[in-house]
């Protein structure tokens, strides 16, 4: 008598249990929509952190990692997700690692993402992102390979955006390659300033107000009339 009343017992605890966990995903449910609604990102985060704890989903924590990264809180989204390259991975997820990767200045293992995403959907802003990711680690015939794609494909509606300045600002694609392809030449034959400098040149022909690409042109015309050594004057 006393086995069936604890059998039975334990049944109505996992019943309770059971009962509680599904309500308490739906309020969470719930709760995530609103905040939604309300654009509260803080809100949107809280209520996917319990729903993954009460109901993991995969796609879940994709959504959560890229929340946080669209936060920028891009160490938080790798922490979610993770820093591995995995080809079985959601694009959303990839999309997150190459991200957060990148702004966290790893741009080896960003690089790894980004290819995965090009390999998936090969595109001129992708091409962009790999070439300049390339140069940052000293491959410059990957670099062009990848320019000359983003060159032949980039369209006159093709934006890229910047954020050196305190006011982000806009530059057609095609000349952010073009200033791109000026930095690979300098890398690939520092005697030619000249030629990189043409190519810088073609760029701010497109965009006048590309700020990044004339701090470039700056730098490189500094090389090549470097300021005179000061002399002391004889008294």
């Amino acid at each position: 008598m006393k086995q069936l009343l604890l059998v039975f017992v334990f049944s109505i605890c996992l019943g309770t249990q059971a009962q509680t966990k599904s309500e308490l995903q739906k309020h969470y449910e719930a709760f995530y929509k609103e905040m939604r609604t309300q654009a509260d990102v803080a809100g949107v985060i809280n209520a996917l952190t319990h729903l993954n704890v009460i109901a993991p989903s995969k796609d879940r924590k994709d959504t959560l990692a890229y929340v946080y990264a669209n936060d920028n809180q891009h160490l938080q989204a790798l922490n979610t997700i993770g820093i591995e390259k995995n080809d079985t991975d959601s694009d959303l997820a990839v999309q997150v690692k190459a991200i957060s990767l990148k702004a966290l200045n790893q741009p080896k293992r960003a690089l790894e993402q980004f290819e995965i995403l090009f390999s998936r959907t090969p595109n001129a802003y992708l091409a962009y992102e790999l070439a300049d990711l390339k140069i940052q680690i000293g491959d410059s015939p990957g670099a062009e390979t990848h320019i000359s794609y983003g060159i032949e494909n980039s369209k006159e509606d093709m934006k890229y955006a910047f954020y050196e300045r305190q006011q982000p600002y806009e530059v057609p694609l095609k000349a952010a390659f073009l200033h791109l392809q000026g930095l690979v030449s300098y890398n690939k034959d520092k005697t030619d300033i000249d030629g990189a400098v043409a190519l810088i040149d073609q760029a701010l022909a497109l965009a006048p107000n590309f700020n990044l690409a004339s701090l470039s042109k700056q730098a490189l015309e500094s090389r090549k009339n470097p300021p005179a050594a000061s002399t002391e004057t004889e008294n």
